[in-house]
């Protein structure tokens, strides 16, 4: 549709205040729903583990089953919703994987489980790039930091409730298998509100004036008709690229340690298994928080003129050091304690997450945000696959504190690499791609 008919159509419709934060409020509850559909599993661990009699590195082959699928797609994911539009491309994610959720309870194994992980993990990856891509679409740059923590602390929302549902519905139906079916079908009401509510700014007919001024506003120019679409050889010439990809890449194995292990890791530490499960809440909550102060500090830093890439940097470099902390956890067994530990090591993480999130859409034009968004989260990925199969390795033969230890440490580095390699151009770059932040 046409800017000038979408006006006109935006004449015959009454305004919907504020639109772009109903548009961010969706976000959210993809993510939330992503997060209870991936959760789902995570929570059960303990309990299959022992139904099945799943030793750590069986359990770590189907996380990996999930991880290796979620890390091809979320490039070839964020290629797609670069050619297909946000719209239809998250549309087809979330149907696909709440399909996939739902077939899960009919798993009879081991490689059941593999499979129907490795499905879920090829139609979830298209999340972040899609929901990065739709804040590019919808947000100017002084609001973006609070965008991506919106979406990005459905994560955290998910992962905290989940575990809440899900031993809810095994109470109620003495069975695993109504989880996954529950679970599954909630996309298939989010798609519905989706499908209608979700245009590009420029097409919609409930956005006013006004908002789609500020909107435009606070957003790069649409890339003249010459330009060529960018693709992956031409995105990895540039250093940024490599910086929030490397980034990422150490950064994110240090949450899906705490998400996919965390209750397995309260029961080695001789906790009862409703504990195990009720302590999972806290991690995800610290993780909430600290989306949105990292959101927070670097969207006000920016409204008191600090330049975009450095209000971003600012964050990492105070709160990336202090996941350190981490290391304390190997020294207590005061379930009050762990607990505190991992929801502030959580804090830190999501503050820093978001910040790696925003990025693409801080430093790259619209049109390569997806592209670059899915390329960073094939490096959280690869990251993710190697940790995952260590830490089932490692906890089998020895214990969890050399993989506490050692995923204290590895933030140190991700923000080291974000400081060397995530900085401005000295001159302007003639394809457009990456902005002057």
């Amino acid at each position: 549709m046409s800017e000038g008919r979408a006006a006109q159509k935006r004449q015959g419709n009454r305004p919907i205040p504020h639109l772009r934060w109903w548009i961010g409020g969706l976000l959210f509850l993809s993510t939330v729903i992503n997060y209870i559909d991936r959760q789902t599993l995570n929570a059960l661990g303990p309990y299959l583990k022992q139904q099945y009699r799943w030793s750590n590195t069986d359990f770590a082959s189907v996380l990996i089953a999930f991880r290796i699928a979620y890390t091809v797609m979320q490039s070839v994911g964020g290629r797609l919703l670069d050619w297909l539009g946000t719209r239809l491309g998250l549309a087809l994610s979330v149907a696909f994987y709440s399909l996939v959720a739902m077939l899960t309870a009919t798993a009879r194994g081991i490689w059941g489980f593999r499979i129907f992980r490795f499905l879920l993990g090829a139609g979830e990856a298209a999340n972040w790039p899609g929901a990065t891509k739709a804040v590019s679409e919808w947000f100017p740059a002084r609001e973006r930091g609070w965008a991506v923590a919106l979406f990005d602390s459905g994560s955290s929302v998910g992962g905290a409730i989940a575990p809440f549902i899900v031993l809810f519905l095994l109470e109620r139906f003495g069975s695993w298998r109504p989880a996954f079916v529950i679970t599954g079908s909630l996309g298939f009401f989010w798609l519905i509100a989706w499908l209608k509510l979700y245009r590009r700014p420029e097409e919609h007919p409930r956005l006013g004036a006004g908002e789609l001024e500020h909107i435009l506003r606070g957003r790069p120019s649409e890339p003249a008709a010459h330009l060529p679409r960018a693709g992956w050889g031409k995105l990895l010439r540039y250093r940024q690229t490599w910086g929030i990809v490397l980034g990422r890449a150490l950064l994110d194995p240090y949450w899906f340690m705490v998400s996919e292990w965390f209750a397995i890791y309260l029961v080695s530490k001789g906790f009862r298994l409703e504990q195990s499960i009720l302590g999972f809440w806290a991690p995800f909550l610290g993780a909430d928080l600290g989306n949105f102060f990292g959101g927070a500090v670097s969207s006000l830093l920016i409204s008191r003129g600090w330049p975009v890439g450095k209000a971003r940097r600012a964050v990492l470099l105070v709160l990336g050091p202090s996941m350190v902390i981490l290391v304390a956890a190997t020294y207590t067994s005061n379930y009050l304690a762990l607990i505190l530990l991992f929801a502030y090591a959580t804090f830190a993480y999501a503050a820093c997450a978001t910040i790696f999130l925003t990025f693409p859409a801080d430093v790259f034009h619209t049109r390569a945000v997806a592209s670059v968004s899915g390329l960073s989260g094939t490096g959280a990925g690869v990251g993710t696959l190697i940790s995952t199969y260590l830490i089932g390795y490692v906890t089998d033969r020895y214990s969890f504190q050399p993989v506490i230890v050692t995923a204290s440490l590895i933030p140190l580095l991700a923000v080291a690499v974000m400081a060397a390699l995530v900085r401005p151009r000295k001159t302007p770059d003639p394809e457009g791609l990456v902005l002057d932040f």
